[in-house]
């Protein structure tokens, strides 16, 4: 469920889980795209019978799992009055678990801190990609993005 807040009021989640997105199933096509995007086609993700006969099957790119957190995140938390908001970058990424195609994952947001800067805010997330069944998450990524009034 999409958590709703304000521009004015964001601040005062800092601190807080945000709340979890709905759970997305890691497909070979969605696989096989990105690594035709970023040229990256080492055989762990696109060669089946191989990653199957060696690893009991293909896993996804790191980088795949990270560039979900916009798309995973946008029903996670809804910021009302913002005319625009911009990825600033990482602070800090591990990838903890394999993400093995077949599998879903979720993201869980929680809001670190809000920070004026520039005139915007300045919003700093742990950002954990859950692996449906999972002990382990697949990714923690620390973000930082800006919104403006």
């Amino acid at each position: 469920m999409t958590k709703t807040t304000t521009f004015a009021t964001i601040a005062d989640l800092a601190g807080q889980e945000i709340g979890a997105s709905d759970w997305l199933l890691i497909d070979q096509d969605r696989v096989n795209l990105f690594a035709d995007a970023t040229g990256d086609h080492q055989w762990i993700h696109v060669d089946v019978p191989r990653a199957t006969a060696e690893m009991g099957g293909p896993i996804a790119h790191g980088f795949l799992t990270l560039s979900l957190i916009p798309f995973l995140g946008k029903d996670i938390l809804k910021v009302e009055g913002v005319s625009r908001g911009i990825n600033y970058g990482l602070n800090k990424v591990r990838f903890t678990n394999m993400v093995r195609v077949g599998s879903k994952v979720r993201a869980v947001q929680k809001l670190l801190s809000v920070e004026p800067k520039s005139g915007g805010l300045m919003l700093t997330s742990e950002v954990t990609i859950e692996i449906e069944g999972e002990a382990r998450p697949a990714c923690v990524a620390e973000t930082v993005s800006m919104l403006f009034a």
